[in-house]
């Protein structure tokens, strides 16, 4: 069975504009932290310097769809993902969903978003209140939203429970008594008490065993086709995301380099990025020898000084004159995006002598 027989089908409606489909419209987000001087910078003058997490990041998620977001750590994926939910305020650029400014909501149209999207945190350890029993954290979820009248909440707790694979008698129990899939689990009830219509689920299994991931991973696809939900899967295991993701995106120091279908991606990448994180991807393969040195090359360069024009350009084995200079759109052809001058249709920058296309990017 392929990976894409997993996952669930993307509900479409036919008779409506593209653009009615989306759930989330991100255009040009940015998002820089600033980082504190220490007292002899100040005194040698040093400038002021910021980590630009998110630099200009344009993308779409389709109603009903998995997303996956990935890249090496550092790249930008928790940051978009808090942008997201408003737990950080973007500096610029612009976040729809359905139609609705995010960036613009205060009061109670913030708290209706809320509700309608919810996070789920990477460390299931840290995510719950250890003074409150499990029933309490999903009792306060459900009164502070109103999801339901008091006597209906101890039938609600029962349902959400069993939905996420948990015995009722959990409800009695502290934090600190389950494990590390169990508190996942519980993480993902306390989303789904506010019956969303979106995930945001940050690095959702990666402090757990690879014995229990799969585990987690399925009941989040099964809650998924249950429930429509869309699905934004922030991670940085290529096998997870080749497994339950529709669309990927691959960002690379706070850029998305390239969009595509999962299988389409996997098997055809055109962003030599997502070639090198492919190449050194794990295989069972014994005839798979790829390191990561071999398929890309130098240190991942500082978030505090990101290169000039194409910002994967030092590393990149197909780099040309030009390439230092102007920085690439996301251009989109035959279903994919993909920002690289070799994908560029316009040819505006010409390789350098004895440095050719790729066949599949020729424009």
């Amino acid at each position: 069975m392929t990976a894409a027989a997993h996952r669930p089908a993307v509900a479409t409606d036919e008779q409506a504009a593209p653009s009615a489909n989306a759930a989330f419209e991100i255009d040009g987000l940015v998002k820089t932290f600033p980082v504190q001087r220490t007292l002899f910078d100040r005194l040698k003058g040093e400038p002021k310097l910021a980590v630009r997490a998110l630099d200009g990041v344009t993308l779409r998620a389709e109603r009903g769809e998995t997303l996956g977001i990935v890249g090496e750590s550092g790249c930008g994926k928790s940051t978009l993902s808090r942008c997201l939910v408003r737990l950080h305020e973007p500096d610029a650029g612009s976040v729809h969903y359905r139609g609705d400014d995010v960036l613009a909501l205060q009061g109670d149209a913030l708290r209706r978003y809320h509700r309608k999207v919810q996070m789920i945190f990477q460390d299931p350890y840290s995510s719950l209140n250890p003074r409150m029993s499990v029933g309490q954290i999903l009792r306060e979820a459900l009164g502070v939203h109103n999801m339901r009248p008091p006597k209906a909440i101890p039938e609600r707790l029962r349902e959400l429970l069993d939905m996420v694979g948990l015995p009722v008698d959990s409800a009695d129990r502290m934090p600190h008594e389950f494990s590390g899939g169990q508190r996942q689990r519980i993480g993902i009830a306390r989303a789904l008490a506010l019956e969303p219509e979106t995930l945001v689920a940050d690095e959702l299994v990666s402090a757990l065993d690879v014995s229990v991931q799969a585990q987690v991973i399925n009941l989040l696809l099964e809650l998924q086709e249950r429930l429509h939900l869309t699905v934004l899967f922030v991670a940085h295991d290529l096998r997870l995301v080749r497994h339950i993701s529709h669309r990927v995106a691959v960002m690379y120091l706070g850029r998305v380099v390239e969009v595509g279908e999962t299988e389409a991606l996997f098997h055809d990448p055109r962003h030599p990025y997502t070639r090198a994180l492919l190449s050194a991807a794990p295989s069972l393969d014994p005839e798979h020898t790829t390191t990561t040195t071999e398929a890309v090359r130098g240190e991942l360069p500082s978030p505090l000084r990101v290169p000039s024009g194409c910002a994967f350009h030092p590393r990149c084995s197909s780099a040309f004159e030009g390439c230092n200079v102007r920085v690439p759109g996301l251009v989109e052809r035959d279903g994919r995006e993909c920002a690289c001058h070799l994908f560029d249709p316009d040819g505006a920058v010409a390789p350098a002598s004895g440095v050719e296309r790729r066949p599949e990017v020729r424009p």
